[in-house]
């Protein structure tokens, strides 16, 4: 059983705070009693969401803005006190076949989903190594150690987030910092409507995600999965020969689960507002 008490007291700072899996987990940080801070691009709801909740920092955050995300963890700090943890959650996913994905939406996706995970990281770290504690946890996805069609940009950033995390992980062993990845599957946010989860996948909840955040930050580790099985299929299709793993993601349906299932009418507006 994790021993949430240790989580209280901790500033806690969550990208792409303002809904979704950021959301749920700056809720359920902050009832364990940690100091929470969310930043979003979308800065009127991440205000209503901060104001709402009665969370301690909230504000506009663009990740992909050194400056941006720079003044925001100098706010953080002046009116918090040193970041204990990082979270960085924010994250698009546009989806739709690769030759018919506009140049400046694959450059949005990298932008941050890629970088907008480096330049978090790489600040943090610059507050933490002179401490010498300090933890930094990238939400990936299980996308990340799989192949799905309809998310090829998407899957490659979440590979890259996943190499990165592992890198840092070694490249600053043993002076007090932690990293962690994060891999939920399909889960129940805007970010997934009008998608059909593939076969034997139920869709997450975010709840759950933050569920296992918190026991990250109790007991960290290198990786959590979730959704547990999807964690084990996605492992399991990894150790498989290549055609046989491919025929299983087909059977379960993930070869047109982001392609021809979508329901664009429903995804509509998620879609228009991730790309502006």
């Amino acid at each position: 059983m994790s021993d949430f008490g240790t989580i209280a007291g901790k500033v806690v700072v969550i990208t792409g705070g303002a809904r979704g899996i950021g959301l749920a987990t700056a809720t359920a940080l902050q009832a364990l009693g940690a100091k929470i801070a969310i930043g979003d691009i979308d800065e009127t709801t991440v205000k209503e969401s901060g104001a709402a909740r009665g969370f301690d920092v909230y504000g506009r955050l663009d990740v992909t803005d050194h400056q941006s995300f720079e003044a925001f963890l100098d706010d953080v700090e002046r009116r918090l006190g040193p970041v204990d943890v990082l979270i960085n959650n924010a994250g698009i996913m546009p989806t739709g076949r690769v030759v018919d994905e506009p140049d400046q939406i694959t450059k949005r996706i990298l932008d941050i989903n890629v970088y907008g995970v480096i330049l978090g990281s790489k600040l943090a770290i610059a507050r933490m190594l002179p401490r010498g504690r300090g933890h930094v946890i990238n939400i990936a996805s299980l996308a990340g150690e799989t192949h799905i069609p309809g998310l090829a940009t998407y899957n490659a950033s979440k590979h890259a987030v996943l190499g990165f995390t592992d890198t840092l992980r070694e490249e600053y062993r043993g002076t007090g910092l932690r990293f962690s990845s994060v891999l939920p599957t399909l889960t129940k946010t805007e970010l997934g409507t009008g998608i059909t989860a593939p076969k034997a996948l139920r869709p997450a909840e975010p709840e759950e995600i933050a569920d296992a955040i918190a026991k990250l930050i109790v007991a960290p580790r290198s990786k959590v999965r979730v959704t547990t099985v999807a964690g084990l299929i996605s492992q399991v299709v990894g150790l498989l020969p290549e055609a046989w793993g491919d025929a299983l993601g087909r059977a379960l349906g993930a070869q047109t689960a982001f392609l021809d299932d979508v329901d664009a009418d429903a995804r509509k507006a998620y879609e228009h507002r991730v790309r502006d």
